[in-house]
């Protein structure tokens, strides 16, 4: 009786609540606030908490990020993600429009394995800390095959140790199944049964890619494992080759001939797949530029095998030791290459451009040009910054270009500076291996004068064609970058307020501007890699969207990326919809048919995307742990890139980055303040700071988890190592 006594006033106190939250005037209050509005007293503060939990749990009520109680919708209360899991059994489910994961306790995960699709409900979590939710059903599975160490424990059976460090459990292999894979050998397994109840996973072996310590192995190993495609099929391989190796009568007619036009390719020494070229004149005070683009479309037929190969892998991948291309190397370095001396298709966007930047006037249309010379970004640098005579001599009929090129780059560059764009010119990696595939050198890749050229005009022409159709209204793949999350630049304001400087936003919305005049005052100063970086953290992700919302990154209303159709497959879907455009064939039908396809093509792009992005740091990461792992006992100079909670990171003048951690830094105890981004010692408040310059000695490596462990000497001055108080 009393229990239903009981119940009966629970439900009714829950109504209470839920009636309040629900009141047009209700405004979102924190546990504080409605204790005062419902007249709580403080005694029975600790069952507000309790019932205010509940109604979380139970879906009704949902916390914001700034601890205060609204009504939960709908969607609220069914949510679905990809779970990602933690080595030490817990893990987190990231929700598409949710700028904050869920945290999934160990006892909560209920048999979901790393990247599954789930479905999740709401736990009651404590506040001020990440809402708590348990895994409720698995829609899909996110891994199907793990790549891993062989590990034969018994004649009957062994293991896959698996190479990614978030998936905590081994996998049971049956000897019989084990495809006669012995211990040390890196292995594809397939997993036949995920396991659940502290049973674990178990599969099947599928490929074995040879021994740990084989050349090559350990990047096939990332390949594997992020599931990049190695092979072309054969109907993919066959449609390429019987593309033609030249350009047609029947290819040129109705194009623009612009093979008189004085063009250029500007690529790296190396690049053999060439989709790019650009022209420049002066003609009455204007500048005419060109910026032509390979016309792969015309070789690669929507709906066709080669279509839809390039459509699923989504761009090309750049590892460090080889490329997987999104097209066939016949097509790619062959006829869709704009090689010099050869005809090639192209669609160029024909800009006349003012001395301030402004577009005043340009066309897109279907081309045929013919290239004068490939140009590499160091031959142009030596032209125009060295003055190297003997490239100056043999350049000489187009040196008066590459000068009008550097002008005209330095005005855009300059309009977009005035607008806000932000540059974060952060030193890309250039490793370089023997041809073993062992790295010998790995410098940073400093960006030039021709470098910024290129980049300067590909940009002109991507804004070009997304403000063109945008205004047609027609369907169209833009690239796009959302403004940072107002809660994150409240953070960086705070921060930066401590140096003397401040972020002006209104109404949560921040302008680009704000932030490139924040790095503009910090440059040359002791915290600028301190705030740059910060900074770039508080950005969101560039994405491909139906939808022009911006870029704001590059402070611009209208962006899409349409010059490298190559190895980007939203370049060539938008060159598809450009041709059909110019051909006049846009057709209510053909409309219906891009708006019911794109929103895939930019999803499934933008995640491929991620997946390239994320194999290429990997290796990068997996060549700079094998580089350094022969430099171990040796003294380093280094700049602090990041602090957490257990550790400090130290990037190297070479971008190589390891961690000191907390347990090794001497004198102290230390802490992680997370107020002002320091390692504070807890007895003589000597500090740790981003930015600052730190000796560090290599004390060891693990190429699996692909870390690096850094020390401070013992043999030199603590003052040395030591942040500054």
């Amino acid at each position: 009786m009393r229990a239903e006594m009981r119940t009966t006033l629970n439900d009714k106190r829950k109504k209470v609540i839920l009636d309040l939250v629900g009141e047009e005037f209700y405004v979102p209050m924190k546990e504080k606030e409605l204790a005062v509005m419902l007249q709580v007293r403080k005694e029975d503060r600790a069952e507000l908490n309790r019932i205010l939990n509940e109604l979380v749990a139970e879906g009704e009520l949902t916390i914001t990020k700034k601890g205060k109680f609204i009504k939960a919708k709908k969607s609220d209360r069914e949510l679905t993600g990809t779970f990602i899991s933690h080595p030490k059994g817990f893990g987190f489910v990231e929700i598409e429009g949710r700028d904050e994961d869920l945290y999934i306790p160990e006892n909560c995960v209920n048999g979901a394995f790393h990247k599954d699709t789930v479905k999740v409900s709401l736990l009651a979590g404590q506040r001020g800390k990440r809402q708590e939710a348990q895994v409720t059903e698995i829609i899909s599975r996110g891994i199907v095959r793990v790549v891993g160490i062989f590990d034969k424990s018994n004649k009957n059976y062994g293991f896959v140790i698996p190479d990614n460090t978030k998936i905590s459990a081994d996998i049971f292999v049956p000897s019989e199944r084990s495809k006669g894979a012995v211990s040390g050998h890196k292995v594809v397994c397939e997993i036949t049964d995920y396991g659940k109840d502290n049973r674990k996973p178990e599969g099947k072996i599928v490929e074995i890619l040879g021994s740990v310590n084989d050349p090559g192995v350990d990047i096939m190993s990332i390949v594997k494992g992020y599931d990049l495609p190695t092979e072309f099929p054969e109907k993919v391989m066959r449609q390429a080759q019987n593309v033609a190796n030249e350009v047609s009568d029947a290819d040129i007619s109705g194009r623009r001939d612009l093979r008189a036009v004085q063009m250029v390719t500007i690529d790296g020494e190396d690049a053999k797949d060439l989709d790019d070229a650009v022209s420049l004149s002066m003609e009455d005070g204007l500048y005419k530029l060109g910026v032509h683009i390979a016309d792969v479309t015309n070789y690669v037929q929507e709906n066709s095998a080669l279509d839809w190969e390039a459509k699923s892998r989504g761009t090309s991948v750049y590892l460090v030791d080889r490329v997987i291309p999104m097209l066939p190397h016949i097509l790619s370095n062959g006829i869709c290459s704009l090689n010099a001396g050869t005809d090639r298709l192209a669609l160029s966007c024909l800009m006349t451009i003012d001395a301030k930047g402004e577009v005043v006037n340009h066309e897109i249309v279907e081309s045929v040009i013919n290239v004068d010379r490939r140009m590499s970004y160091t031959n142009v640098k030596k032209i125009l910054d060295d003055k190297d005579e003997e490239q100056i001599k043999e350049y000489k009929d187009l040196v008066p270009m590459f000068e009008l090129m550097r002008e005209l780059a330095a005005i855009l560059r300059e309009k977009r500076r005035k607008r806000g764009s932000i540059d974060f010119d952060f030193p890309e990696t250039k490793i370089i291996l023997d041809n073993m595939g062992h790295p010998i050198e790995i410098k940073p890749y400093e960006r030039n004068v021709a470098t910024k050229i290129i980049e300067d005009f590909m940009l002109i022409a991507n804004e070009t064609v997304a403000q063109h159709f945008y205004w047609l209204e027609l369907p169209f793949v833009y690239r796009t970058h959302d403004n940072p999350d107002p809660e994150k630049i409240d953070k960086l304001n705070t921060f930066v307020r401590n140096f003397g400087y401040r972020i002006k936003s209104r109404q949560e919305e921040l302008h680009p501007k704000e932030l490139q005049k924040l790095l503009a005052k910090v440059e040359d100063t002791a915290e600028e890699a301190l705030i740059s970086r910060l900074a770039l953290r508080s950005m969101k992700q560039a994405k491909y969207t139906i939808d022009c919302t911006g870029h704001f990154g590059l402070a611009c209303r209208y962006y899409c990326h349409f010059t490298s159709p190559i190895r980007r497959y939203p370049d060539l879907q938008i060159h598809r919809i450009i041709k059909e455009q110019l051909r006049g064939r846009m057709n209510e039908n053909r409309i219906q048919h891009y708006n019911e396809i794109l929103p895939e093509v930019a999803k499934h792009s933008s995640e491929m995307e991620r997946r390239a992005d994320e194999a290429e740091r990997e290796t990068d990461k997996l060549k700079k742990v094998e580089y350094i792992e022969e430099h171990i006992g040796e003294v380093y100079d280094g700049v602090i890139s990041s602090i957490t909670s257990w550790g400090i990171y130290v990037e190297l003048p070479n971008t190589i980055e390891g961690m000191i951690h907390v347990s090794m830094l001497p004198g102290d105890y230390f802490y992680y303040d997370e107020t002002s981004y320091e390692m504070v010692g807890q007895a003589t408040d000597r500090r740790y700071k981003l930015g600052e310059k730190i000796k560090v000695q290599v004390s060891a490596t693990d190429k699996i988890a692909r870390t690096i462990d850094f020390t401070i000497p013992q043999d030199i001055d603590l003052e040395d190592s030591y942040g500054k108080e």
